[in-house]
């Protein structure tokens, strides 16, 4: 009778690890194969996301730049004299003449040496007065000589004349004749060195006149330049304007050449819009602009590309055409797009976040149910300032979304839409 009670007691033992053996291997299996699941895609709301739609067509290729308005001309006023500040006659915000005087500057040393340079200067005007006068009447000498010279001359000759004519008839004697004929040869000489005299007079005369003159005249130049520097001490707007600024105080002492003020002409302004570097290599002179000033938009020209970088930018100056804008000033900023080109026939996108110009970027694609979106690989080719062409990865009609999903790099490459 015991031993079938032992028989029964192994077998539901053995029934037990079976059990158990059998549990175990079924929790491994559910475990590997849980392992092996893909996680579930994560959620987006939709509502969040920013999409766009790939279209073919025409797209207008721009960049964009902000910048401010700057006059055309623009005169910086400097000191041409030395001096100290008397006064300040216009206010910044003036409107000016060319000829407006914008400072009254004083320099005694100046005006000292402007009175002393006319002084100067009549001095030599009165030497000259005189030189003259006593070169005249020293000509004037010269001239009676040689006419006395002449006359002597005359008398001489004809008294050779009348004594020859006797000698032939032997009333005169011979010693007599020549004597006479002697006489008149050197009132003859006597005429010829006086002539000589007088032409050497003259050129002397001349010369020292020419020379007294030309220290006359470098004199009056002298007062010229003196009245020139007494007149800087005017300091005058220089053209026709308003006074932007005054870099100078009452009582002020400056030097030549320093700053004193800007005069701008505020009705002829220019753009300078400050263009990123990478965007800037494809602008040309002459493409059209069209700068907001936020009270109206401005057509323009580009006229001048700045060829150096300054912190990742580039000046690109651009013409106003047509009336400005109310409003319109000197330093106003302003939003400036620049047309490139036009694309026509092209696919393009609104430009993604992260979208940069010839890149490839991974952009997430929606379904066409919309519940969901996969990740796709997207080559990009130029862009413009708001959309992108798409050169591959996607077609026309697809929606993509373009808001930044970088968060959701290391979560896979579908999310579920909301």
């Amino acid at each position: 009778m015991d031993i079938p009670r032992k028989s029964a007691a192994k077998k539901r033992r053995a029934r037990r690890i079976l059990y158990v053996a059998t549990f175990l291997v079924a929790i491994g299996l559910i475990t590997l194969g849980v392992s092996k699941l893909k996680p579930a895609a994560p959620s987006v709301d939709r509502d969040t996301l920013w999409n766009g739609t790939v279209v073919r067509g025409s797209m207008l290729r721009q960049v964009r730049g902000l910048g401010t308005l700057v006059p055309e001309e623009i005169r910086y006023v400097p000191a041409i004299s030395t001096g100290r500040i008397e006064k300040r006659l216009v206010q910044p915000g003036a409107q000016v003449k060319a000829d407006t005087v914008l400072f009254d500057l004083t320099n005694p040393e100046i005006q000292q040496a402007f009175v002393d340079a006319e002084s100067q200067l009549r001095g030599a005007a009165a030497n000259l007065t005189t030189l003259k006068v006593q070169l005249d009447k020293q000509i004037l000498d010269q001239e009676a000589t040689l006419l006395q010279a002449k006359s002597d001359f005359n008398k001489a000759k004809m008294q050779f004349e009348v004594n020859d004519s006797l000698g032939k008839k032997d009333l005169k004697s011979r010693l007599e004749v020549d004597l006479s004929r002697i006489t008149a040869q050197d009132a003859e000489n006597r005429v010829g060195l006086e002539t000589k005299r007088l032409a050497a007079s003259r050129e002397e005369a001349k010369a020292r006149l020419a020379a007294e003159d030309e220290k006359v005249r470098q004199l009056r130049d002298a007062v010229q330049l003196k009245r020139k520097q007494l007149d800087a001490l005017k300091v005058r707007a220089g053209i026709d304007g308003e006074l932007q600024t005054v870099a100078v105080q009452v009582g002020q002492q400056v030097t030549l050449g320093q700053e004193l003020a800007r005069v701008a002409n505020p009705k002829k302004l220019k753009a300078e819009l400050k263009i990123a570097e990478t965007q800037a290599k494809d602008i040309q002179l002459g493409q059209p602009v069209a700068v907001d000033t936020r009270n109206g938009i401005i057509a323009g020209r580009v006229i001048r590309i700045d060829p150096s970088v300054q912190n990742g930018t580039r000046t690109v100056d651009a013409s106003l055409e047509g009336e400005l804008p109310k409003g319109a000033v000197p330093d106003l900023s302003v939003d400036g797009t620049i047309q490139l080109e036009k694309l026509d026939n092209i696919l393009y996108v609104n430009r993604p976040v992260h979208g940069q110009e010839g890149a490839t970027i991974g952009i997430f694609k929606v379904d066409p149910d919309k519940a969901g979106a996969a990740r796709v690989q997207v080559k990009l080719g130029r862009g413009s300032v708001t959309t992108i062409e798409v050169l591959d990865g996607l077609k026309e009609g697809d929606v993509v979304i373009l808001s930044d999903m970088s968060q959701w790099d290391d979560k896979g490459d579908r999310i579920r839409l909301n």
